[in-house]
C-alpha cells in the first residue's frame, strides 16, 4: 500500500516554511490600501493596479503550488520502476518528503537515506525551518556534497528529489554529481526532479524561478560529471525528471 499524503500538506508547508515572504507582502500591501486615500488620483488607480497585481500573484502561485504538490501524481514517483529488490540511495537537502514513500511502494528495497545539509553553505532559511518541523529520521546519514561514504558502484539507482537545486555553488553541485557518478553502478540510474528556471516556473512564481537552475545549467553539470540524460519527464509543465546514466564508466 502507497503512502498518502495528507490534504493541502504541500501548499501547507510552502506557507509554513516560507511566512517571512507572505508577512512581508502582506503588511506592504496593508499599507498600500491604508496611505492610498493620500495620494493624488492618478497616483491612487497605480497604487490599485500594483496592489491588485501582486494580490493575483501570490494566488495563483499557492494554486499553482497546490496543483503540483498536493493533486498531481509528483510524489507518486512514477519514474521510479522495479525498485524492488534493489539498492537505493535516496540523498536530500535537509527535508525529506519521498523515503517513506519509497519504502511504501518498494518493501523490499534496500534503501539508505542521506542528508546532505550544511548550514554554512546552504543558507535558505526554509531549508531551516523544514528541518525542525521534519527532523531527520534516525537512520538518516549525515554526507557533504563532495564525500559520500560509500564504495564506487554501491546502487542500483540514486535518487535526488527538489534537493540539487540547493547547491548554489556551481562547482560544488559538479561535485555532488561526480559522487553521484561514483557511487552509482555501471548499469544504474539517478533520477534528479527538479523545478527548472524557465517561461513556466516564472509564470508560476514570477522572480521566484530564479532559486531554482536552469535546463541548460543542469545540463552543464551532468556533462561535467560524466552523466549522459536518457530521458526528461514532466510530472506537470513545473516540474521535470532528469534520468541519468554514466556516460563511460570512470570508476
Amino acid at each position: 500500500m502507497e503512502l498518502k499524503r495528507n490534504p493541502l500538506q504541500g501548499v501547507f508547508n510552502i506557507i509554513r516554511f516560507n511566512w517571512h515572504f507572505y508577512l512581508v507582502a502582506g503588511l506592504i500591501l496593508a499599507l498600500l490600501i491604508v496611505f492610498r486615500k493620500h495620494l493624488p488620483e492618478p497616483v491612487k488607480s497605480f497604487t490599485l493596479g500594483i496592489a491588485l497585481l501582486a494580490t493575483l500573484t501570490i494566488i495563483v502561485s499557492l494554486i499553482i503550488s497546490f496543483y503540483i504538490y498536493d493533486i498531481s501524481d509528483l510524489y507518486q514517483l512514477k519514474w521510479l520502476k522495479d525498485a524492488d529488490h534493489k539498492n537505493i540511495l535516496n540523498i536530500n537537502a535537509g527535508f525529506d518528503e519521498t523515503s517513506e514513500i519509497i519504502k511504501s511502494k518498494y518493501p523490499d528495497s534496500d534503501l539508505t537515506v542521506c542528508d546532505f545539509y550544511n548550514p554554512f553553505r546552504h543558507t535558505e532559511i526554509s531549508i531551516k525551518r523544514a528541518r525542525k518541523a521534519y527532523p531527520p529520521k534516525d537512520n538518516t546519514i549525515r554526507v557533504t556534497t563532495d564525500n559520500f561514504p560509500f564504495s564506487d558502484r554501491s546502487f542500483d539507482y540514486a535518487l535526488a528529489v527538489l534537493s540539487a537545486h540547493e547547491i548554489r555553488n556551481k562547482r560544488e553541485r559538479t561535485d555532488f554529481f561526480k559522487e553521484l557518478n561514483r557511487v552509482t553502478k555501471t548499469t544504474g540510474q539517478i533520477f534528479v526532479t527538479e523545478h527548472l528556471r524557465d517561461l513556466n516556473n516564472f509564470m508560476a512564481y514570477t522572480i521566484g524561478f530564479l532559486h531554482f537552475h536552469s535546463r541548460s545549467s543542469w545540463l552543464q553539470t551532468f556533462e561535467q560529471a560524466n552523466l549522459s540524460v536518457k530521458q526528461e519527464i514532466r510530472t506537470t509543465p513545473f516540474i521535470t525528471t532528469f534520468v541519468l546514466e554514466k556516460n563511460g564508466d570512470t570508476f
